[in-house]
């Protein structure tokens, strides 16, 4: 297997997706594992979409950490980059709402620092994968902890070294944070000065940055080349090499939104690797490429759990071609 052209690093996990909508925490009667965690997902979803993918994280030798390799290895994900240790992997409890919105609710038992992805390990990392890679996905949350976070700024100079291109999803989840917001602003920030595409919903564009205005967060971070904005059901917009646009969100019956935003980074990132950044300065262009990451977004809504419902490249086309959306 030659080396992959995207690299994802950061936590892989399992979600216990709770079985009842609409219930809280103590409520809920039952609870069903689905693998997920931000960059894992970026990394399964890149493959039925042709662009090849490797994964760089840590895994307990637990069996949930067997599993999980065995779910990149299924998703024919470069596993070059998984490292295990003692911890235990993680789990989380995920309840939804009646319309499918999630809401993490903890740990159980254990403290958010006591898991396998915290202990990434920066000497580890294969330097040989950044090598030939053309881009490297990372969200926040591996940022939250000492050991993740030096695997991350390792991760981040080696980007530097080999010219890729860095693309980072916020993904503000304070469940995984024990930081005061303070501290996490100024750790994010430091981080987004090396980054070359920044994905942000809504929520944390204005958390971070006090506005939703994508080209005013592009003016702001001053190097990057594009930032991408999500608002769920109300569409998304962007700035891409100076192409601002807004679009709307595809009409579609939501069973569960796990993974939606994860499916909108790799179907952005596939089509960079398809069309090339150069590319994005063609406004056409730069609409095609958020265009087909919504409809990757959306068409992950369809099924529970963030991994198994992701689309192919054939279905994401497919969509795009739908009379429905003429």
């Amino acid at each position: 297997m030659s080396n992959p052209r995207v690299l994802c690093l950061g936590e892989i996990l399992f979600d216990l997706l709770a079985d009842q909508k609409g219930r809280s925490l103590a409520q809920v009667e039952s609870w069903t594992p689905y693998p997920g965690g931000a960059p894992a997902n970026v990394a399964c979803a890149l493959p039925k979409l042709g662009t090849s993918s490797g994964f760089i994280g840590c895994v307990g030798e637990d069996d949930a950490g067997n599993q999980l390799v065995e779910v990149l290895q299924t998703a024919a994900v470069d596993i070059t980059g998984v490292q295990r240790c003692s911890a235990p992997t993680r789990q989380i409890y995920v309840e939804r709402t009646e319309t499918g919105d999630r809401i993490f609710a903890g740990f159980g038992d254990l403290n958010t620092s006591d898991f396998a992805d915290t202990q990434l390990q920066a000497a580890q990392i294969p330097e040989k994968l950044f090598t030939t890679a053309d881009f490297l996905v990372l969200g926040t949350i591996a940022l939250a902890y000492p050991h993740s976070r030096q695997g991350v700024h390792r991760a981040l100079e080696l980007a530097e070294q080999y010219d890729v291109k860095v693309v980072l999803d916020a993904n503000w989840r304070p469940v995984f944070w024990q930081q005061d917001f303070d501290s996490v602003k100024q750790i994010m920030q430091a981080a987004f000065k090396k980054i070359d595409f920044l994905k942000l919903s809504k929520e944390e564009a204005e958390l971070l940055f006090d506005t939703s205005d994508p080209g005013a967060i592009t003016y702001r971070l001053d190097l990057v080349e594009g930032v991408v904005i999500t608002d769920g059901d109300r569409g998304c917009s962007y700035c891409l090499s100076e192409n601002e646009g807004k679009l709307p969100a595809f009409s579609i019956p939501v069973v569960d939104t796990t993974g939606a935003g994860d499916s909108f980074v790799a179907g952005f990132v596939h089509q960079l690797c398809q069309l090339g950044i150069s590319s994005l300065a063609n406004p056409d262009t730069a609409k095609q490429v958020v265009n087909y990451a919504n409809a990757a977004g959306a068409l992950t809504t369809l099924k529970p759990g963030a991994i198994a419902s992701q689309p192919t490249a054939s279905e994401v086309e497919a969509f795009l071609r739908s009379p429905k959306l003429a």
